[in-house]
């Protein structure tokens, strides 16, 4: 970064709670009594003012938090390689950033990766129902609602859209283990799993409802060789239908042994610009509210605003998502455009973003940037693991405590007045043995 004339930066720790995105972990103030500091979830905001005050380039290795479940590949606190740059079109910017990819695997793991290919978000939910997938195998999702639909089959004649895998060699699987892929697949979030053993007599849990030339017409639509499982979903025709058989495609991959070998890179890219929201009832960031849209999709936001495209890229290897980023928004009346669409009223984003509506004031460049999860590209670098603890010093548990030092823990009362706050909950020592529980 520094022989391409990127300026390090360091943005402060010590930042304004804002909406949208993750939980903020906040800080008291004690100077300035009532009111709170965040930690940053990303330095987003401080590296879009470096471009609006004249800096061309800006990298760190930044230190960001998000006060999220924890899971093997999220900690409350991790490091991103923070990249942005000014007068840069998409393309610029992955172009410049695959070049990174591209020597730090060649140099640490000897991996001479080819030109990365793009694939558009929209291909890659309707063929593989997840926006990071692990090219390295095939076994893709197919589309198999109108052939399966009007043979009196509840299962699928009630639902929107119904999805099939071909498991390549798993016909040979006893009941018992295709009942633990079932149980698999329902803990990602599927109704169940019909399947077809694409073997002499097309053994099947469906068989009833349809012909042997049908059954047989199911397998070839599902690409199934002889020997495959076809293995069947329901649900709605949404996007989290497809990634719970995404994540299911997955699983298969893991239990094959087709995730285990070898590296496979590409760019999604063209995400839509906003999602809904079910639970608040409108439409949010895919992304981050200073994404911008694709210009050609720009008259869509009036009439199909789930259409409209954003300026949006993810680094996806081995099906880990290991960098994102996005073209920015650097017009304030586009930028306030969208915080309305987001639900925000102009005196609440003048309240949450007035600094960086005000630095737009004088003239922001054409922008955009991506950030690296740091953790994430050790665990593939790295090899073996997928846990990024096993790359943190002194990570924590899956409860968020830090077991060596015993964090979090209470203040004293003293602490708690000279800071003005309080707190409702019942002081309790906790034993050596909750902790390791």
């Amino acid at each position: 970064l520094n022989g391409l004339n990127f300026c390090e930066v360091e943005t402060p720790i010590l930042i304004k709670s804002t909406p949208e995105g993750a939980r903020d972990f906040v800080v008291p103030s004690r100077l300035n009594a009532g009111q709170w500091y965040a930690l940053p979830q990303s330095p987003q905001t401080f590296k879009q003012i470096l471009m609006v005050s004249g800096m061309d380039r800006y990298f760190q290795i930044a230190k960001c938090f998000r006060d999220e479940d924890l899971r093997p590949d999220r900690q409350l606190e991790f490091t991103q390689i923070d990249c942005e740059m000014s007068f840069v079109k998409q393309e610029d910017v992955l172009n410049t950033f695959e070049g990174l990819i591209r020597l730090l695997f060649r140099q640490i793991c000897g991996v001479e990766f080819p030109p990365i290919q793009r694939m558009q978000y929209h291909d890659a939910m309707r063929d593989y129902g997840i926006d990071k997938p692990d090219l390295r195998y095939g076994m893709l999702l197919h589309d198999l609602t109108s052939i399966t639909q009007g043979h009196e089959c509840p299962l699928f004649d009630e639902s929107e859209l119904v999805l099939g895998i071909a498991a390549e060699g798993c016909a040979k699987y006893s009941k018992a283990k295709i009942k633990e892929l079932t149980k698999v697949a329902q803990g990602y979030g599927c109704a169940g799993m019909a399947f077809i053993k694409n073997v002499e007599g097309l053994p099947s849990s469906v068989k009833k409802f349809f012909t042997p030339e049908e059954l047989a017409g199911i397998c070839k639509a599902c690409e199934a060789k002889e020997g495959d499982l076809v293995c069947i979903f329901w649900g709605k025709k949404n996007d989290k239908f497809r990634e719970m058989v995404g994540k299911f495609r997955h699983h298969l991959g893991d239990i094959l042994g087709f995730r285990s070998k070898g590296f496979h890179a590409l760019w999604v890219v063209d995400f839509p610009l906003v999602e809904w929201n079910e639970e608040q009832d409108r439409f949010t960031a895919k992304h981050h509210p200073f994404t911008s849209c694709k210009e050609e999709d720009r008259h869509l936001m009036k009439t199909d605003l789930g259409a409209v495209r954003a300026n949006a890229y993810d680094l996806v290897v081995n099906g880990v998502e290991v960098g994102g980023g996005s073209i920015r928004i650097h017009d304030k009346e586009l930028q306030h455009e969208i915080f309305n669409i987001l639900g925000f009223t102009r005196e609440e984003a003048q309240e949450q973003f007035g600094f960086l509506l005000g630095a737009f004031e004088f003239g922001a460049p054409p922008h955009g940037g991506l950030a690296f999860g740091l953790d994430r590209l050790c665990t593939l670098l790295g090899g073996g693991s997928t846990d990024i603890r096993d790359f943190i010093a002194f990570p924590k548990n899956t409860a968020g405590r830090d077991m060596m030092i015993d964090a979090p823990s209470w203040i004293t009362q003293e602490q708690m007045e000279e800071l003005n706050v309080a707190t409702t909950c019942e002081h309790k020592k906790i034993t050596t043995k909750a902790q390791w529980d």
